[in-house]
Protein backbone atom coordinates (compact mmCIF):
# COMPACT_ATOMS: atom_id res chain seq x y z
CA UNK A 1 0.00 0.00 0.00
CA UNK A 2 1.07 3.33 -0.90
CA UNK A 3 0.76 6.57 1.35
CA UNK A 4 1.24 10.14 0.12
CA UNK A 5 1.81 12.99 3.10
CA UNK A 6 1.16 16.29 0.82
CA UNK A 7 2.30 19.89 2.39
CA UNK A 8 3.42 19.11 5.78
CA UNK A 9 5.98 21.25 7.64
CA UNK A 10 8.82 17.88 7.52
CA UNK A 11 10.85 18.45 10.93
CA UNK A 12 13.96 15.94 11.16
CA UNK A 13 16.85 16.74 13.53
CA UNK A 14 18.87 13.88 12.07
CA UNK A 15 19.11 15.93 9.14
CA UNK A 16 18.68 19.26 10.22
CA UNK A 17 15.33 19.36 7.68
CA UNK A 18 12.97 22.17 8.43
CA UNK A 19 10.65 22.58 5.58
CA UNK A 20 7.47 21.82 3.62
CA UNK A 21 7.50 18.88 2.08
CA UNK A 22 5.97 15.78 0.81
CA UNK A 23 6.21 12.17 1.91
CA UNK A 24 5.90 9.03 -0.20
CA UNK A 25 5.47 5.58 1.90
CA UNK A 26 5.74 2.44 0.23
CA UNK A 27 6.16 -1.05 2.03
CA UNK A 28 6.51 -0.02 4.98
CA UNK A 29 8.88 2.66 4.23
CA UNK A 30 10.03 6.00 3.25
CA UNK A 31 9.96 6.05 -0.60
CA UNK A 32 10.41 9.47 -1.40
CA UNK A 33 10.82 12.74 -0.22
CA UNK A 34 10.51 15.71 -2.05
CA UNK A 35 8.61 19.21 -2.34
CA UNK A 36 6.10 17.77 -4.55
CA UNK A 37 5.25 14.19 -5.77
CA UNK A 38 2.23 13.08 -7.78
CA UNK A 39 1.33 9.94 -7.39
CA UNK A 40 -2.02 8.91 -8.12
CA UNK A 41 -2.24 5.33 -6.82
CA UNK A 42 -1.23 6.49 -3.20
CA UNK A 43 -3.63 7.18 -0.19
CA UNK A 44 -3.22 10.67 0.47
CA UNK A 45 -3.15 12.41 3.94
CA UNK A 46 -3.17 16.49 3.49
CA UNK A 47 -0.66 17.65 6.45
CA UNK A 48 -1.27 21.35 5.37
CA UNK A 49 -0.46 23.54 8.94
CA UNK A 50 0.50 20.23 10.31
CA UNK A 51 4.49 19.08 11.56
CA UNK A 52 5.78 15.79 10.36
CA UNK A 53 8.04 14.66 12.95
CA UNK A 54 9.94 10.89 13.12
CA UNK A 55 7.67 8.53 14.86
CA UNK A 56 8.03 9.49 18.64
CA UNK A 57 9.54 6.45 21.00
CA UNK A 58 9.24 6.31 24.71
CA UNK A 59 11.90 4.82 26.55
CA UNK A 60 10.01 4.04 29.78
CA UNK A 61 6.65 1.90 29.98
CA UNK A 62 4.68 -0.05 31.66
CA UNK A 63 2.35 -2.75 30.24
CA UNK A 64 2.17 -4.93 33.50
CA UNK A 65 1.39 -7.86 30.86
CA UNK A 66 2.05 -11.28 31.98
CA UNK A 67 0.64 -11.17 35.29
CA UNK A 68 -1.27 -7.20 35.84
CA UNK A 69 -3.82 -7.16 32.76
CA UNK A 70 -6.12 -5.85 35.28
CA UNK A 71 -3.72 -2.46 35.05
CA UNK A 72 -2.61 -2.89 31.37
CA UNK A 73 -2.49 -4.89 28.95
CA UNK A 74 0.01 -4.63 25.73
CA UNK A 75 -3.14 -4.22 23.62
CA UNK A 76 -4.36 -1.45 25.51
CA UNK A 77 -0.63 -0.14 26.22
CA UNK A 78 -0.16 0.09 22.44
CA UNK A 79 -3.92 2.33 21.27
CA UNK A 80 -2.52 4.76 24.27
CA UNK A 81 0.70 5.00 23.11
CA UNK A 82 -0.92 5.24 19.46
CA UNK A 83 -3.22 8.17 20.60
CA UNK A 84 -0.44 9.93 22.70
CA UNK A 85 1.85 10.12 19.37
CA UNK A 86 4.17 6.89 20.04
CA UNK A 87 5.44 4.64 17.66
CA UNK A 88 8.15 2.06 19.39
CA UNK A 89 7.34 1.31 23.34
CA UNK A 90 10.00 0.07 25.80
CA UNK A 91 8.61 -2.54 28.54
CA UNK A 92 10.02 -2.44 31.15
CA UNK A 93 11.01 -6.32 33.28
CA UNK A 94 8.81 -5.64 36.72
CA UNK A 95 5.99 -8.37 35.34
CA UNK A 96 4.58 -11.11 37.21
CA UNK A 97 6.33 -13.19 36.44
CA UNK A 98 9.51 -10.85 35.77
CA UNK A 99 11.05 -10.43 32.35
CA UNK A 100 14.00 -12.13 33.40
CA UNK A 101 14.03 -15.30 30.83
CA UNK A 102 13.77 -16.14 27.25
CA UNK A 103 10.26 -17.15 27.85
CA UNK A 104 8.70 -13.99 29.39
CA UNK A 105 10.57 -11.96 26.36
CA UNK A 106 8.84 -14.32 23.75
CA UNK A 107 5.74 -13.94 25.15
CA UNK A 108 6.20 -10.38 25.94
CA UNK A 109 7.00 -10.35 21.86
CA UNK A 110 4.52 -12.50 20.71
CA UNK A 111 1.68 -10.86 22.09
CA UNK A 112 2.54 -7.82 20.84
CA UNK A 113 2.82 -9.20 17.16
CA UNK A 114 -0.73 -10.03 17.49
CA UNK A 115 -2.41 -7.45 20.00
CA UNK A 116 0.05 -4.28 19.82
CA UNK A 117 -0.58 -1.43 17.12
CA UNK A 118 2.79 0.08 18.11
CA UNK A 119 6.23 -1.20 18.16
CA UNK A 120 6.87 -2.71 21.12
CA UNK A 121 10.72 -3.76 22.23
CA UNK A 122 10.93 -5.68 25.51
CA UNK A 123 13.31 -4.57 28.31
CA UNK A 124 14.76 -7.68 30.33
CA UNK A 125 15.53 -7.28 33.82
CA UNK A 126 19.34 -7.29 34.85
CA UNK A 127 18.91 -9.81 37.88
CA UNK A 128 16.96 -12.51 38.44
CA UNK A 129 13.15 -11.85 39.40
CA UNK A 130 14.99 -8.43 40.15
CA UNK A 131 16.19 -9.25 43.22
CA UNK A 132 19.64 -8.01 42.74
CA UNK A 133 21.03 -10.90 44.12
CA UNK A 134 22.31 -12.78 40.43
CA UNK A 135 22.72 -11.72 36.97
CA UNK A 136 20.35 -12.89 34.38
CA UNK A 137 20.97 -15.06 31.19
CA UNK A 138 21.63 -11.39 29.32
CA UNK A 139 23.29 -12.76 25.95
CA UNK A 140 20.16 -15.49 25.87
CA UNK A 141 17.84 -12.58 26.79
CA UNK A 142 19.42 -10.46 23.87
CA UNK A 143 18.97 -13.26 21.12
CA UNK A 144 15.44 -14.18 22.38
CA UNK A 145 14.17 -10.17 21.51
CA UNK A 146 15.15 -7.77 24.72
CA UNK A 147 16.56 -3.98 23.74
CA UNK A 148 18.31 -3.35 26.69
CA UNK A 149 18.97 -3.97 30.92
CA UNK A 150 16.73 -2.80 33.94
CA UNK A 151 15.77 -3.71 37.24
CA UNK A 152 13.74 -0.19 37.17
CA UNK A 153 11.64 -0.13 40.70
CA UNK A 154 14.21 -2.33 42.03
CA UNK A 155 17.23 -0.66 42.00
CA UNK A 156 20.44 -2.88 42.02
CA UNK A 157 22.10 -2.33 45.22
CA UNK A 158 25.15 -4.47 45.20
CA UNK A 159 28.00 -2.42 43.35
CA UNK A 160 29.61 -5.75 42.55
CA UNK A 161 26.63 -7.01 40.87
CA UNK A 162 26.05 -3.95 38.79
CA UNK A 163 29.39 -4.19 37.78
CA UNK A 164 29.38 -7.21 36.42
CA UNK A 165 26.19 -6.02 34.59
CA UNK A 166 28.00 -2.94 32.71
CA UNK A 167 30.87 -5.46 31.91
CA UNK A 168 28.66 -8.07 30.12
CA UNK A 169 26.37 -4.92 28.57
CA UNK A 170 29.79 -3.64 26.93
CA UNK A 171 30.50 -6.90 26.38
CA UNK A 172 27.28 -7.41 24.05
CA UNK A 173 26.99 -4.04 22.89
CA UNK A 174 23.88 -3.28 24.86
CA UNK A 175 22.42 -0.75 27.41
CA UNK A 176 21.34 -0.54 30.99
CA UNK A 177 18.89 1.68 31.74
CA UNK A 178 19.38 2.63 35.72
CA UNK A 179 16.74 3.67 38.09
CA UNK A 180 18.97 5.67 40.67
CA UNK A 181 18.02 4.79 44.22
CA UNK A 182 19.99 3.85 47.76
CA UNK A 183 17.05 2.02 49.13
CA UNK A 184 18.91 2.09 52.63
CA UNK A 185 18.11 5.97 52.26
CA UNK A 186 14.52 5.76 50.55
CA UNK A 187 13.88 3.46 53.17
CA UNK A 188 9.64 3.38 52.80
CA UNK A 189 9.61 7.40 51.93
CA UNK A 190 6.20 8.23 49.82
CA UNK A 191 7.18 11.50 49.12
CA UNK A 192 10.24 13.94 48.64
CA UNK A 193 11.73 14.82 51.99
CA UNK A 194 11.77 18.57 52.84
CA UNK A 195 9.37 21.35 53.60
CA UNK A 196 6.13 19.38 52.38
CA UNK A 197 6.65 16.04 53.39
CA UNK A 198 7.82 17.53 57.28
CA UNK A 199 4.10 19.93 56.69
CA UNK A 200 2.06 16.75 55.85
CA UNK A 201 3.54 14.07 58.07
CA UNK A 202 5.03 11.86 55.14
CA UNK A 203 7.97 10.07 55.81
CA UNK A 204 10.17 11.83 53.01
CA UNK A 205 12.69 10.42 50.18
CA UNK A 206 16.09 12.46 50.43
CA UNK A 207 17.39 13.95 47.16
CA UNK A 208 21.16 12.30 47.87
CA UNK A 209 19.49 8.62 47.68
CA UNK A 210 19.37 9.47 43.98
CA UNK A 211 22.23 11.25 44.04
CA UNK A 212 24.32 9.05 45.59
CA UNK A 213 23.62 5.78 43.43
CA UNK A 214 24.02 8.22 40.02
CA UNK A 215 27.55 8.82 41.51
CA UNK A 216 28.37 5.19 42.32
CA UNK A 217 26.57 4.06 38.27
CA UNK A 218 29.09 6.98 36.71
CA UNK A 219 31.92 5.50 38.60
CA UNK A 220 31.10 2.13 37.34
CA UNK A 221 30.50 3.05 33.49
CA UNK A 222 33.25 4.86 33.46
CA UNK A 223 35.89 2.43 34.84
CA UNK A 224 34.61 -0.35 32.60
CA UNK A 225 33.83 1.83 29.78
CA UNK A 226 30.32 0.68 29.46
CA UNK A 227 26.88 2.94 28.08
CA UNK A 228 24.36 4.08 31.03
CA UNK A 229 21.15 5.65 30.33
CA UNK A 230 19.74 7.38 33.52
CA UNK A 231 16.01 7.12 34.23
CA UNK A 232 14.04 9.28 35.18
CA UNK A 233 16.48 11.83 36.27
CA UNK A 234 15.15 14.35 39.31
CA UNK A 235 17.59 15.87 41.85
CA UNK A 236 20.19 19.23 41.42
CA UNK A 237 23.28 16.95 42.31
CA UNK A 238 23.00 14.09 40.48
CA UNK A 239 22.14 16.33 37.18
CA UNK A 240 25.56 18.07 38.01
CA UNK A 241 27.14 14.49 38.04
CA UNK A 242 25.75 13.69 34.35
CA UNK A 243 26.85 16.87 33.07
CA UNK A 244 30.43 16.26 34.41
CA UNK A 245 29.98 12.87 33.44
CA UNK A 246 29.50 14.31 29.95
CA UNK A 247 32.27 16.62 30.06
CA UNK A 248 34.32 13.81 31.38
CA UNK A 249 32.88 11.79 28.04
CA UNK A 250 31.91 9.14 30.06
CA UNK A 251 29.06 7.42 28.11
CA UNK A 252 26.10 8.35 29.87
CA UNK A 253 23.02 9.74 29.04
CA UNK A 254 19.62 10.48 30.86
CA UNK A 255 16.19 10.92 30.60
CA UNK A 256 13.14 13.66 32.03
CA UNK A 257 9.18 12.77 32.43
CA UNK A 258 6.70 15.53 32.05
CA UNK A 259 6.04 14.96 35.30
CA UNK A 260 9.00 16.32 36.73
CA UNK A 261 8.80 18.91 34.35
CA UNK A 262 5.65 20.38 35.32
CA UNK A 263 5.19 19.57 38.88
CA UNK A 264 6.91 19.82 42.27
CA UNK A 265 5.83 18.43 46.22
CA UNK A 266 3.94 21.33 47.03
CA UNK A 267 0.94 19.95 44.40
CA UNK A 268 0.92 17.15 47.23
CA UNK A 269 -0.47 19.55 49.92
CA UNK A 270 -4.16 17.91 48.39
CA UNK A 271 -2.49 14.43 49.17
CA UNK A 272 -3.50 13.12 45.74
CA UNK A 273 -2.27 9.96 45.06
CA UNK A 274 -2.23 10.20 41.63
CA UNK A 275 0.69 12.31 42.20
CA UNK A 276 2.39 9.29 44.52
CA UNK A 277 5.72 8.47 41.91
CA UNK A 278 9.08 7.46 42.12
CA UNK A 279 11.28 9.27 42.32
CA UNK A 280 8.58 11.57 44.14
CA UNK A 281 8.37 15.03 42.56
CA UNK A 282 10.91 16.83 43.96
CA UNK A 283 11.58 20.37 45.27
CA UNK A 284 10.69 24.34 43.29
CA UNK A 285 14.70 24.35 43.24
CA UNK A 286 14.99 20.62 41.25
CA UNK A 287 12.23 21.27 39.07
CA UNK A 288 14.56 24.69 37.87
CA UNK A 289 17.25 22.36 37.25
CA UNK A 290 15.83 19.80 35.79
CA UNK A 291 14.32 22.50 33.06
CA UNK A 292 17.57 24.07 32.91
CA UNK A 293 19.33 20.01 32.13
CA UNK A 294 16.89 19.86 29.19
CA UNK A 295 17.64 22.94 27.80
CA UNK A 296 21.09 22.81 28.17
CA UNK A 297 21.13 19.38 26.70
CA UNK A 298 22.15 17.66 29.91
CA UNK A 299 19.08 15.68 29.84
CA UNK A 300 19.17 13.41 26.42
CA UNK A 301 15.32 12.04 26.50
CA UNK A 302 11.58 12.91 27.28
CA UNK A 303 10.11 9.43 28.13
CA UNK A 304 6.96 9.01 30.22
CA UNK A 305 7.56 6.28 33.21
CA UNK A 306 4.01 4.90 31.93
CA UNK A 307 3.17 3.51 35.11
CA UNK A 308 -0.75 2.35 35.47
CA UNK A 309 -2.79 1.04 37.92
CA UNK A 310 -5.74 0.17 39.06
CA UNK A 311 -8.48 2.64 40.49
CA UNK A 312 -8.85 1.07 43.66
CA UNK A 313 -5.15 0.71 44.50
CA UNK A 314 -4.98 3.99 44.02
CA UNK A 315 -8.18 4.62 45.94
CA UNK A 316 -6.45 4.53 49.45
CA UNK A 317 -4.59 6.48 51.83
CA UNK A 318 -1.64 8.39 50.23
CA UNK A 319 1.29 6.08 51.92
CA UNK A 320 -0.27 3.19 51.05
CA UNK A 321 -1.10 3.84 47.58
CA UNK A 322 1.70 2.39 44.26
CA UNK A 323 3.67 4.83 42.87
CA UNK A 324 2.94 5.79 39.28
CA UNK A 325 1.23 7.72 37.09
CA UNK A 326 -0.18 7.32 34.01
CA UNK A 327 1.50 9.43 30.90
CA UNK A 328 1.26 8.02 27.36
CA UNK A 329 -1.45 10.04 26.32
CA UNK A 330 -0.89 13.42 27.95
CA UNK A 331 2.77 13.96 27.86
CA UNK A 332 3.19 15.19 23.95
CA UNK A 333 1.01 17.37 24.89
CA UNK A 334 2.32 18.75 28.09
CA UNK A 335 5.51 19.23 26.76
CA UNK A 336 4.03 20.89 23.50
CA UNK A 337 1.75 23.44 25.81
CA UNK A 338 4.04 23.87 29.06
CA UNK A 339 7.63 23.89 27.69
CA UNK A 340 7.35 24.59 23.68
CA UNK A 341 4.66 27.07 23.36
CA UNK A 342 6.65 28.42 26.33
CA UNK A 343 9.93 29.29 24.66
CA UNK A 344 11.62 27.21 27.34
CA UNK A 345 12.62 24.68 24.41
CA UNK A 346 12.17 24.58 20.59
CA UNK A 347 10.21 22.29 18.55
CA UNK A 348 13.01 20.92 17.02
CA UNK A 349 14.80 20.24 20.33
CA UNK A 350 11.89 18.36 21.66
CA UNK A 351 11.31 16.09 18.69
CA UNK A 352 15.07 15.48 19.08
CA UNK A 353 14.28 14.47 22.78
CA UNK A 354 11.45 12.23 21.73
CA UNK A 355 12.67 10.25 18.76
CA UNK A 356 16.26 11.08 17.36
CA UNK A 357 18.19 10.88 20.73
CA UNK A 358 16.25 7.46 21.57
CA UNK A 359 16.85 6.01 18.47
CA UNK A 360 20.10 6.70 18.26
CA UNK A 361 20.95 5.11 21.89
CA UNK A 362 19.19 2.12 21.43
CA UNK A 363 20.52 1.82 18.13
CA UNK A 364 17.56 1.74 16.38
CA UNK A 365 18.69 2.66 12.89
CA UNK A 366 15.97 2.63 10.67
CA UNK A 367 13.50 4.96 13.14
CA UNK A 368 13.97 8.58 14.97
CA UNK A 369 14.98 9.89 11.24
CA UNK A 370 12.44 10.61 7.85
CA UNK A 371 15.17 9.89 4.92
CA UNK A 372 14.23 7.46 2.06
CA UNK A 373 14.66 3.40 3.22
CA UNK A 374 13.57 4.38 6.76
CA UNK A 375 10.63 2.90 8.81
CA UNK A 376 7.66 4.61 7.88
CA UNK A 377 6.90 5.64 11.44
CA UNK A 378 6.03 9.52 11.86
CA UNK A 379 3.89 11.61 14.45
CA UNK A 380 1.93 14.19 12.69
CA UNK A 381 1.59 16.98 15.24
CA UNK A 382 -1.20 19.53 15.21
CA UNK A 383 0.53 22.54 17.03
CA UNK A 384 -2.86 24.46 17.23
CA UNK A 385 -5.36 21.97 18.59
CA UNK A 386 -6.26 22.48 21.85
CA UNK A 387 -7.19 19.64 24.03
CA UNK A 388 -8.91 19.49 27.59
CA UNK A 389 -7.38 15.94 28.97
CA UNK A 390 -10.32 13.72 30.42
CA UNK A 391 -9.21 10.48 31.88
CA UNK A 392 -12.36 8.39 31.41
CA UNK A 393 -11.90 9.44 27.61
CA UNK A 394 -8.20 7.26 27.73
CA UNK A 395 -7.36 4.14 26.32
CA UNK A 396 -5.36 2.89 28.70
CA UNK A 397 -6.95 0.73 31.02
CA UNK A 398 -6.24 2.87 34.13
CA UNK A 399 -6.95 6.29 35.23
CA UNK A 400 -4.38 7.44 37.37
CA UNK A 401 -3.30 10.87 35.91
CA UNK A 402 -2.50 13.78 38.13
CA UNK A 403 -3.56 16.07 34.65
CA UNK A 404 -7.17 15.81 34.64
CA UNK A 405 -9.08 19.11 33.56
CA UNK A 406 -5.87 20.61 32.28
CA UNK A 407 -6.50 22.84 28.92
CA UNK A 408 -3.38 22.15 26.62
CA UNK A 409 -2.75 23.10 23.05
CA UNK A 410 -0.43 21.16 21.00
CA UNK A 411 -1.56 16.86 20.59
CA UNK A 412 -0.80 14.60 18.59
CA UNK A 413 -2.87 13.86 15.03
CA UNK A 414 -1.63 11.30 13.25
CA UNK A 415 0.26 8.27 13.84
CA UNK A 416 2.09 6.61 11.12
CA UNK A 417 3.70 2.38 12.25
CA UNK A 418 5.05 0.94 9.29
CA UNK A 419 3.48 2.96 6.91
CA UNK A 420 0.03 2.10 8.52
CA UNK A 421 -2.26 4.79 10.63
CA UNK A 422 -3.10 3.68 13.70
CA UNK A 423 -4.94 6.71 15.04
CA UNK A 424 -7.08 8.41 14.65
CA UNK A 425 -8.35 5.09 15.37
Amino acid sequence: MRLLIKNGRVIDPSSGIDETLDILIEKGKIADIKPRIDNHKAKIIDASRLVVAPGFIDMHVHLREPGQEHKETIRSGSLAAAKGGFTSILCMPNTEPVNDNRGVTEYILSQAKKEAVVNVFPVASVSKSQEGEELTEMADLLDAGAIAFSDDGQPVQNSHLMRRALEYSKLLDTLIIDHCEDKNLSNGGVMHEGHYSYLLGFKGIPDFSEEIMVARDLILAEKVDARLHIAHLSVKGAIQLVKQAKKKKIKVTAEATPHHLLLDDSFLENYDTNLKVNPPLRSKENVQALREAVKEGVVDVIATDHAPHAPDEKDVEFDKAPFGINGLETAVSLILDKLVNKNIISLKRFIKMISTEPAKILGLKNKGRISVGADADLTILNLYQEILVDVNNFKSKSRNNPFHNWKLKGAPAITIVGGKKVYPF
